[in-house]
């Protein structure tokens, strides 16, 4: 673990460099996993698998992420984001390879378990990478910024892959998301270089490795757990929303016979990011982060809802981009103030970001499942509606029901 609180400075090479150089490594990554994210559920398909087990399969991604949440901190003794990228593009090499030649729903939870793991490294390397080199009043809006060219990938990869993709999935988007993959693994490196040209790398306190003993980890997960449950539960309701849409996206446009909007439908998701990103550090410092998430998640929720109601592929599309406006809002919201938790806490970092990325990984395990099943019960465009439905209610409980603030500190000390 590391005293952020001692270094909680600009990097330097100034943290707007370095926030910059990160985030457009994020950006060509976000190409490589939207092109895989994309291509995944019509390659299960075309083994003729159903809605319904097409998001068992993919929610096992996430059932593989939640126990490696609760086992990195022995894996990694410190979470060091640069150790934690270079792992991440070494696991997220193999997994296209894996996925390619899956035909079998062994194969297939493999490959699973693989975008799994290395999914949780890109989580745990942002919050790593925030905490180190940001000051905190500038997290929320470096959350933003990581966020905008995340989703600028997001966009960029469904509506190339939306073209390439015809009856079948042949070797191009494969070929697409490698080629990705390398240029963000430079940016990785350029980063690395420029810090230790300058020293960044020697400025940094020495890793303090916390050993606890299992029984004692899941106690400190229990408390601090109940201490971050308002977060905790737009965390994981946001990645049901989002593993909700590309689930059922690519097979929704396939199965309307409109796989040319199959990438706008997803474009029109990840846009708002690109927007939202720039402004919520304003937002948050006037009416406050988790007031903002639960009034934008309400909101989104409820435009979500009508998604039954339209016929229209053009006004789906504004829907979807209207509701996402709102909903894309709450992500760099929830990951500054766990960022806050962090710099309040430092010694229980790693718990923090792994009780993160368990509730996350909770909801990509909910998410494609609760789809899979809900399409083939009543269909894709009510399975839309319902899940904004019950996000409108789970964000009318947190902002009438929430705690106003939260002092993560209070954590008693013989539990760490």
């Amino acid at each position: 673990m590391i005293n952020i609180s001692e270094n909680n400075t600009s990097s330097s090479i100034g943290y707007k460099t370095s926030v910059l150089i990160f985030a457009l490594a994020i950006l060509f990554w976000a190409i490589f996993d939207s092109t895989m994210q994309y291509i995944t559920p019509l390659l299960i398909q075309q083994q003729g698998f159903s809605t319904s087990m097409i998001g068992l399969i993919i929610g096992f991604s996430s059932v593989v992420g939640a126990v490696f949440d609760f086992f990195i901190y022995k894996v990694f003794k410190n979470t060091d984001f640069r150790r934690l990228l270079l792992t991440m593009f070494a696991i997220g090499f193999f997994y296209p390879l894996i996925l390619w030649q899956s035909k079998s729903i062994w194969l297939f939870l493999f490959a699973m378990s693989i975008w799994g793991m290395y999914y949780d490294l890109y989580r745990f390397s942002a919050f790593d990478f925030v905490a180190r080199f940001v000051k905190r009043k500038h997290s929320a809006s470096s959350f933003g910024k990581i966020q905008v060219f995340k989703s600028l990938g997001g966009i960029i990869a469904p509506i190339i892959i939306g073209f390439v993709v015809a009856d079948r999935i042949s070797w191009q988007p494969f070929m697409v998301g490698w080629a990705a993959l390398l240029v963000a693994l430079v940016f990785l490196l350029l980063l690395i270089y420029a810090m230790q040209q300058k020293g960044d790398k020697n400025n940094l306190p020495e890793p303090v490795v916390k050993k606890r003993r299992l029984i004692l980890e899941f106690n400190l997960w229990r408390k601090l757990g109940g201490i971050l449950r308002p977060v905790l539960v737009m965390a994981f309701y946001y990645q049901i929303i989002d593993s909700f849409f590309w689930t059922l996206i690519p097979l929704y446009a396939l199965a309307s016979h409109q796989q040319q909007y199959g990438g706008l439908f997803l474009a029109a998701y990840s846009l708002p990011a690109l927007i939202a990103g720039w402004f919520v550090s304003r937002i948050t410092r006037k009416y406050g982060k988790k007031r903002s998430a639960y009034v934008s998640l309400l909101t989104g929720s409820l435009i979500l809802s009508l998604f039954f109601f339209i016929n229209n592929p053009f006004a789906l599309i504004l829907c979807v981009f209207l509701s996402s406006s709102f909903i894309k809002f709450t992500h760099p919201v929830i990951n500054s103030s766990f960022a806050d938790y962090i710099n309040d806490a430092p010694q229980v970092e790693i718990e923090i970001e792994a009780l993160e990325d368990f509730s996350s990984n909770i909801g990509y395990i909910i998410g494609p499942i609760a789809a899979g099943i809900m399409a083939d019960v009543f269909g894709m465009p009510a399975a839309f509606s319902v899940l904004g439905l019950i996000g409108a209610i789970v964000a009318a409980i947190l902002l009438v029901f929430g705690p106003k603030y939260i002092i993560v500190n209070k954590v008693p000390q013989q539990t760490i």
